[in-house]
């Protein structure tokens, strides 16, 4: 469930994708290697079909090839003064198809070119998406940490 939190801002569709990655896994349960790990290979399902999820609400049909995407970044070493739930919810404040692409970068591991074959993206695209999921972040993170301190 925390997977398809992750993925989803609507509790409803993180249900609906977990139930799913359930049954997935458990109708492909004869295909499973003794050696791989139980864990691995349902965070493996249950991504793709969160994966499978977004494709169908079409974020990406029309996508246009965006040039790499420049500018000046001020790092934000205030990661230490969130707590954890801060975090996602900060995460969940991202537009859709950021908030994909980070998840699948940063949290996956996925590389841009494997990000841009799952969901239909040139590989640069893929990066500019990343790099302003991670702007926003810093912007959302720099207004709240200046809430924080009003209070």
């Amino acid at each position: 469930m925390g997977i398809s939190l992750s993925y989803s801002k609507e509790k409803a569709l993180a249900d609906e994708i977990t139930n799913d990655s359930f049954m997935k896994f458990f109708g492909s349960i004869k295909k499973f290697d003794d050696f791989q790990s139980v864990k691995a290979w349902l965070r493996r399902i249950t991504v793709n079909t969160a994966i499978d999820y977004f494709r169908k609400q079409k974020k990406f049909q029309n996508q246009t090839d965006v040039a790499e995407e420049t500018g000046v970044f001020h790092e934000v070493n205030a990661l230490q003064d969130l707590a954890f739930q801060d975090i996602i919810n900060l995460i969940n404040l991202l537009q859709e198809d950021h908030k994909m692409v980070f998840n699948l970068y940063e949290i996956e591991g996925y590389s841009h070119k494997e990000i841009g074959e799952k969901l239909g993206l040139t590989e640069s695209s893929s990066r500019v998406y990343l790099a302003r999921a991670k702007s926003e972040l810093r912007k959302l993170v720099s207004l709240h940490l200046k809430e924080y301190e009003g209070r």
